[in-house]
């Protein structure tokens, strides 16, 4: 059998235009290239977003991670206080008032008041008038008595002459001894009915000297209690108020252990409320005795007289008590409740322990800590409200705090 065969001239050409329009096989190729080149593309970019989602999602934990640790342990400033040399103040308030006040009344059988001669606020010496009552009648009565006086010396001038006499005659034997004795007897009841009338006639003029209101010593008119016209006597009451030599003082109402801390002595500077000026005293007088209720006692302070210290007024008082060689924390170091002041100390170890403390001075710089502390501690100076015992802490040095 014969294969060989002519090539159809159509069928060739045929054939060849199809390879000249393209073959379908290569097509095919190129689109399954595109689409792995796409798919490539999509999980590189699924890729790249999971591992940026990674990051962010390990950042956030690691720094809510940070924020947890950092909520456990809290940070808190901390002061090493050391022992300082601390003036002792103690502050306190109270009422001035006279040191000595002196009520003045009328000491006579009394009368109508004709005239005052001095106000509140005058100052007067001692037997100085205040106040002149009506005496018309007691002169009178004075003039009586002293008429009486003239009287009975009269008497007994003459009852002198009869025994001068007398004794003349009683040589002669006109007379008996016996009437010698009833003269001289005579004569000296004439004389003592002189001495009698005196002694009336000087108690009305004493009387008299008193219906005047006179000042018993130097000092200040704090009151006024009388007008003209008045009627006083004896039981009419206070008709002045003296400040014996216009001294003051101020009671300042102190605690039990501030008391403990004055001697009579201790200068004390005096401050009244609207005035300016302050005023050096000191006290003079220390309660011996404290009031149940408010257990506080008074310190007594002595001034000297000035017109801005105003008796009823009310005044602040710094009174020294000596020096004290303490540790020394600023009050929001010191905690309190039922149990006392205590403050948290931190140890080697970052913990807080909670220590008790007596307090003493309080000053503009701190409070001073009398048993509790040695000075070489690390304290806690805030948040100290929401420490317990035991609790881990981070310090760091607290700000120095500005003076």
């Amino acid at each position: 059998m014969n294969y060989d065969g002519k090539i159809e001239p159509g069928h060739a050409s045929g054939e060849h235009d199809a390879f000249a329009a393209g073959n379908p096989l290569d097509g095919d190729a190129a689109q399954d290239r595109g689409m792995r080149r796409v798919i490539v593309l999509v999980v590189v970019a699924a890729l790249l977003l999971a591992a940026a989602l990674w990051f962010v999602l390990h950042k956030g934990g690691a720094d809510d991670a940070a924020a947890g640790g950092n909520a456990q342990v809290p940070v808190v400033s901390v002061v090493v206080p050391g022992r300082s040399s601390v003036a002792g103040e103690i502050t306190a308030t109270g009422s001035l008032a006279a040191r000595r006040p002196m009520p003045v009344g009328s000491v006579g059988e009394g009368g109508e008041v004709r005239e005052v001669r001095v106000d509140a606020g005058d100052w007067v010496e001692q037997g100085q008038v205040l106040a002149v009552i009506d005496r018309s009648v007691q002169t009178q009565a004075a003039a009586s008595q002293a008429a009486q006086v003239e009287v009975a010396a009269a008497d007994a001038r003459i009852a002198q002459s009869n025994l001068d006499r007398g004794l003349k005659l009683v040589d002669r034997g006109f007379i008996s001894k016996a009437d010698i004795d009833q003269l001289t007897a005579t004569r000296d009841a004439a004389v003592a009915r002189v001495g009698v009338a005196r002694a009336s006639l000087g108690q009305l003029r004493a009387q008299n000297a008193r219906l005047n209101i006179v000042a018993p010593a130097s000092g200040l008119v704090l009151e006024r209690s009388v007008e003209l016209g008045q009627v006083v006597g004896g039981g009419t009451g206070v008709l002045f108020r003296l400040a014996k030599g216009g001294e003051m003082e101020l009671l300042a109402l102190l605690s039990e252990d501030e008391l403990a801390k004055l001697s009579v002595g201790t200068e004390a500077k005096i401050t009244p409320v609207g005035s300016g000026k302050t005023f050096i005293g000191q006290v003079w007088q220390v309660s011996p005795t404290i009031d149940a209720t408010t257990r506080q006692g008074t310190a007594r302070i002595a001034l000297k007289f000035d017109p801005a210290l105003r008796p009823g007024g009310f005044a602040s008082a710094v009174i020294e008590s000596g020096t004290v060689v303490a540790p020394m924390l600023p009050e929001s170091a010191i905690q309190n409740d039922a149990k006392g002041s205590f403050v948290y100390v931190v140890d080697k170890d970052d913990r807080v322990h909670r220590r008790a403390v007596k307090t003493g001075l309080v000053t503009a710089n701190g409070i001073t800590i009398t048993s509790g502390l040695a000075g070489d501690e690390k304290i806690v100076v805030r948040a100290g409200g929401f420490l317990n015992d035991g609790d881990k802490v981070k310090t760091r040095a607290a700000a120095p705090a500005a003076k």
